[in-house]
């Protein structure tokens, strides 16, 4: 069996990134799987453990840190919630020849692509500036402007790090940029078989 690859999506919140991810992996050919992440964060209702997170207490998940277990992890925009990417779960997936998605913020990519070896497919989807992000997460009416303004200043941090990444996908429409990604997967997929 061939081993799989690891895909990240990442950019800033807000951008669309989940929606897209959902869309590709509905639609393409290619053995993807999205990694799920663990969280010290409450499971809302509706979600499930093993399959929306791995929810896990503060104790294990402070534990798995010291060990080592993650690829990337850090407690997100300050609420004390940590969120991590079990390194054993993706190595799983690329050994069963799975394509293993990483949908993760722009410093959990960038700590990924700092480790080396890994030779993941890496994409920067964003909203094409930073006007559109803001109405896009005014839009969601499900932040605070405290919180809203700390994701935009965050968000224009990230885009700093674009240059990090191997493409650039503007989410104006959904469609085009799931076809977008699927179109430069399936390229990876022909050049590795040849």
């Amino acid at each position: 069996m061939t081993r799989g690859r690891l895909v990240i999506i990442s950019g800033p919140s807000g951008a669309g990134k989940s929606t897209v991810v959902r869309e590709l992996i509905n639609r393409s050919d290619l053995p993807l799987k999205l990694s799920v992440s663990a969280t010290t964060r409450p499971a809302r209702a509706g979600e499930i453990d093993g399959v929306h997170y791995h929810f896990l207490n503060q104790s294990q998940f402070n534990q798995l840190r010291e060990d080592g277990e993650f690829l990337e992890c850090k407690e997100v925009f300050g609420l004390g919630y940590w969120y991590g990417t079990l390194r054993n779960k993706v190595a799983t997936g690329l050994e069963e020849g799975s394509w293993v998605i990483l949908e993760i913020d722009v410093q959990g990519a960038i700590a990924v692509l700092d480790q080396g070896g890994l030779d993941p497919i890496t994409f920067f989807v964003h909203t094409g500036g930073l006007d559109s992000l803001e109405s896009r997460l005014r839009g969601r009416k499900t932040e605070d402007e405290a919180v809203i303004s700390r994701r935009l200043t965050t968000a224009e941090e990230e885009i700093q790090l674009m240059h990090r990444y191997q493409y650039e996908i503007i989410n104006d429409e959904v469609d085009r940029a799931v076809e977008e990604i699927d179109q430069r997967l399936s390229r990876h997929r022909e050049n590795r078989e040849h």
